[in-house]
């Protein structure tokens, strides 16, 4: 298990800034899920940490070894770091073995050396070993592509969209497979992806790189709930965001009194922009005991079903609030729980919710 420390981080292409003074510490055994939308400079920076560009300025540490700034530029067969790219590169004239064992010393690479061993640690029968890359399906080549990674023993892996290619049955094993393999090798990774779900799901935490800037490094669970932005709200999922003021440690707004994810928010003064995930709007039909019990509310929330979009396992209802009919809010609600358009439901909305001054 390797840290991973990078400061001040420059990078320019024909005197265009890419990346501006990112500061990120990876720590030992974590895997760091490197998010951002296409063009935010992610594939530069990991480019850089692996040593195929060099730094304008900056440093990057890997284990409190420098291999980067004040003059270092560490070629990249030095730095220990293993690389998965986005479509695996496996050479198609080499067997799974060789492909695996290819970054090995010559003695090691000709007694393929945990080629079984790696084979098992990503979920493949060592029998595999003989096959051409040909023969396996793209979520089996990027599980060779990891093994050919970890077999030299690096110090952290770098993941390039390595699922990006896949349908979405074989990116959901795959990614499990890979999260199970860098787990068990005791790993310190960087995952790049655009992909909100899967930087959520695979990242111990998670980093938010946005026109070359990091925006936000926390955990999953803190991200989705306390995004810094509302602009970086919206981009984690969905987001509802609605004017309101504070009260005490209360947002009001449309849908009611709702309590603040985060106390120090309550000292905000004026007006204020409510985010509420979809998701926290649950709807009461008819036909639930709760509609009727809500009705004897001092203001039951009431609105009606405009639109909806049928997903499978949930589904997006717009609804245009009775007490606002200028105002529709977008729900996420259980897919056997799906209204018709045109009926009328209650609302409930739960959990805390986050502000920002407008």
């Amino acid at each position: 298990m390797s840290e991973l420390r990078i400061s001040g981080l420059y990078k320019a292409f024909d005197g265009h800034p890419v990346l501006h003074g990112i500061d990120l510490a990876v720590k030992p055994g974590t895997l760091l899920a490197l998010l951002g939308p296409s063009g935010s400079g992610k594939t530069t920076l990991l480019r850089v940490l692996c040593g195929f560009e060099r730094a304008d300025a900056g440093s990057v540490e890997v284990d409190g070894r420098r291999v980067a700034g004040d003059g270092l530029h560490l070629p990249s067969e030095q730095r220990r770091i293993g690389y998965v790219p986005q479509e695996g590169a496996l050479f198609p004239h080499l067997s799974v073995a060789d492909n695996i064992a290819f970054g090995l010393p010559l003695a090691q690479r000709r007694a393929r050396h945990r080629v079984a061993e790696l084979l098992e640690l990503v979920g493949l029968p060592a029998s595999y070993g003989e096959r051409a890359p040909q023969q396996l399906s793209g979520g089996q080549q990027q599980r060779v592509a990891l093994a050919r990674a970890l077999a030299p023993s690096p110090s952290l892996v770098m993941l390039d969209e390595p699922f990006s290619s896949l349908d979405a049955a074989l990116r959901l094993e795959t990614r499990e497979a890979v999260a199970h393999a860098l787990s068990a090798a005791g790993a310190t990774a960087v995952l790049v992806t655009h992909d909100q779900a899967e930087a959520l799901s695979l990242g111990h935490e998670v980093a938010v790189l946005w026109r070359g800037r990091l925006l936000q490094t926390a955990t999953p669970q803190a991200l989705y709930q306390r995004p810094v932005s509302r602009e970086l709200a919206s981009f984690i999922g969905e987001a509802v965001v609605l004017p309101g003021t504070i009260v005490g440690m209360q947002a009001h707004c449309a849908l009611g009194a709702l309590p603040l994810v985060d106390p120090t928010s309550a000292a905000m003064q004026g007006d204020v922009d409510v985010m509420i995930r979809p998701e926290q709007i649950e709807l009461l039909t008819p036909g639930d005991s709760r509609f009727a019990a809500q009705a004897g509310a001092a203001q039951p929330l009431e609105a009606l079903v405009q639109d909806v979009t049928f997903h499978g396992q949930d589904a997006a209802v717009m609804l245009q609030l009775a007490s606002a009919p200028d105002l529709t809010v977008r729900a996420r609600v259980p897919g056997y729980r799906t209204p018709r358009a045109g009926e009328r439901v209650r609302l409930v909305v739960g959990g805390e919710v986050s502000v920002y001054a407008r």
